[in-house]
């Protein structure tokens, strides 16, 4: 019998277990149905790409780490969420370093004419920032990495801004933003 629990991959790229970011993330797994795996950036032992271009002519990359299980969970998860705070007006260094590692896949395409991922998914981002800047940047950044694992269909961006006077769990469009992407998500399921 087939498992058609629905799989969700988020990567946190917030270095605060209490901020902003992580009370977001917070309503996100207390109500998003079926099972997910957060992948935190600032915790995990994952290293950035070192452009060896071993991934020019093999599968997989040369770098063995925990990565590894996040590779797995790729080929296996529906949806795939990026939560970062907004770094002058980019996502954190350390989601970069991580993103850096999906270089894999990009690489399958490009030159090994391979699609490395073949299970579409959906995607969403959700940005934080105490400034009043915009998200643009990190939003394209993060949509970027979305299509490098074949999220084919990607949610509009949810921020919250000004995080220095409102706290992100006391922003309501940012919480509605969150239920739109549980919807979003959990929608023809």
């Amino acid at each position: 019998m087939e498992n058609n629990t629905m799989k969700t991959l988020i990567l946190n790229g917030s270095p605060r277990p209490k901020g902003d970011t992580a009370s977001l993330l917070q309503i996100f797994t207390d109500h998003i149905k079926g099972e997910y795996k957060i992948v935190n950036a600032y915790r995990c032992h994952i290293s950035p790409c070192i452009d060896c271009r071993y991934c020019w002519e093999n599968d997989g990359c040369a770098i063995k780490d925990e990565m590894q299980e996040v590779y797995d969970y790729i080929q296996e998860c529906d949806n795939v969420l990026i939560a970062s705070p907004v770094y002058f007006a980019e996502l954190t260094g350390k989601m970069l370093d991580l993103g850096s590692r999906l270089q894999t896949y990009s690489s399958a395409k490009l030159f090994r004419k391979e699609e490395a991922v073949k299970k579409a998914k959906r995607g969403a981002v959700l940005l934080a920032g105490g400034g009043s800047g915009g998200v643009e940047r990190a939003y394209e950044t993060a949509r970027m990495l979305l299509h490098c694992v074949n999220c084919r269909d990607i949610h509009e961006v949810v921020s919250c801004r000004n995080t220095d006077k409102v706290p992100g769990i006391e922003d309501r469009e940012a919480l509605d933003g969150v239920k739109k992407i549980i919807a979003f998500f959990e929608e023809n399921r």
